[in-house]
């Protein structure tokens, strides 16, 4: 077996996908606990242990005793004093299971920095590029990766948003997606296929975040490609029960099909895959990410986005493609936790 580590799991948080945070840290908290290390949990945004008493994990999912309505302490003070506690202290590796704000933006990844703690997944600054759509686009599109047109606007909610619907207009035309910059999980995301929808999708984007990006809708296949320590994974193909791989489908048994492998031609999906490791490396990540593609009719694949913490629930895709190529879950922790070892 290999050397029993000391490991802090960070999750909870209060970003819109809180609740699977919690998700994924129970599965990892578990999977950790069963190689045999010494695992501590802990919510970034109270800084309060996620385990009972007997070591394992409290929550199933999240409640109200636990709810972000619950939460008002600053979570950087919060997390800092815990950092400091004596029992974290001597910690090898923090365990990210944050989604979303500021543990997937970098500014966790910063605090931990400035802590000197080992931590699992991406840098500060991959991080902060990744969680930032347009500006990763505009990344990838210079080094020849396509990606779909975009606009990037800014605005908050209650905006006069009728100079935006000109700039869209003349830019583009329908149907297009609106989504806020910096959200993961397809938080305030729409499809919009008609004029007078574009003001509510506006609107909903922007109860997220002041950045909201407008890009061109692809209609295809979406593909996903999980990319561990550099090395591509098997692809997934994602079949949802909704027009879009919504929030509902990705995260309600049922509600999608997953095909892994993706049923593609070995030169398609081997171009993919490249694309793929090719965004991990420019982004900066390490660890475990994940790079989302929709494959056009025509079979052209365009890039979406890159996720730096993506789920480790028993729906995630990065554990689906892990087992493809036959890494069972319990290894996959491993390997991530080890990998961070050596930063």
């Amino acid at each position: 077996m290999k050397n029993k580590l000391k490991i802090l799991v960070l999750a909870g948080g209060l970003s819109e996908e809180r609740e699977v945070s919690l998700s994924s840290a129970r599965a990892i908290t578990e999977a950790l606990l069963k190689n045999g290390h010494d695992v501590k949990a802990i919510d970034s945004a109270g800084g309060r242990s996620l385990l009972g008493p007997d070591g394992h994990f409290l929550l199933q999912k999240d409640d109200s005793s636990l709810s972000k309505i619950a939460l008002t302490e600053n979570p950087s003070l919060a997390l800092t004093s815990s950092l400091s506690a004596d029992e974290y202290r001597q910690i090898d590796i923090v365990f990210l299971a944050l989604h979303g704000g500021a543990g997937e933006d970098g500014t966790i990844q910063a605090l931990l920095d400035l802590a000197q703690k080992k931590y699992t997944g991406s840098g500060q600054l991959a991080s902060a590029i990744a969680m930032n759509k347009a500006f990763a686009k505009k990344l990838l599109k210079q080094e020849k990766i396509p990606t779909p047109p975009w606009l990037l606007l800014k605005a908050l909610p209650g905006d006069d948003f009728a100079p935006h619907l000109k700039a869209i207009k003349s830019k583009f035309s329908l149907p297009i997606i609106v989504k806020p910059n910096n959200s993961g999980s397809t938080v305030g995301l729409t499809l919009v296929k008609k004029p007078e929808e574009i003001d509510v999708a506006l609107k909903k984007a922007a109860e997220v975040s002041s950045e909201i990006l407008i890009e061109k809708y692809i209609r295809g296949r979406e593909i996903t490609c999980s990319i561990l320590n550099g090395k591509p994974l098997p692809l997934v193909e994602i079949i949802p029960s909704h027009e879009l791989y919504d929030y509902q489908c990705k995260y309600t048994k049922g509600k999608s099909q997953y095909i892994c492998p993706a049923k593609l031609p070995a030169r398609l999906a081997a171009r993919i895959q490249k694309l793929a490791a090719r965004a991990y490396e420019i982004i900066g990540c390490s660890g475990l990410a994940r790079a989302d593609f929709i494959l056009s009719r025509r079979n052209q694949p365009y890039f979406l986005e890159v996720n730096t913490l993506p789920g480790m629930t028993e729906l995630s895709l990065a554990p689906m493609a892990a087992r493809q190529a036959g890494i069972s879950f319990e290894e996959l922790v491993d390997i991530i936790a080890f990998a961070a070892l050596k930063k």
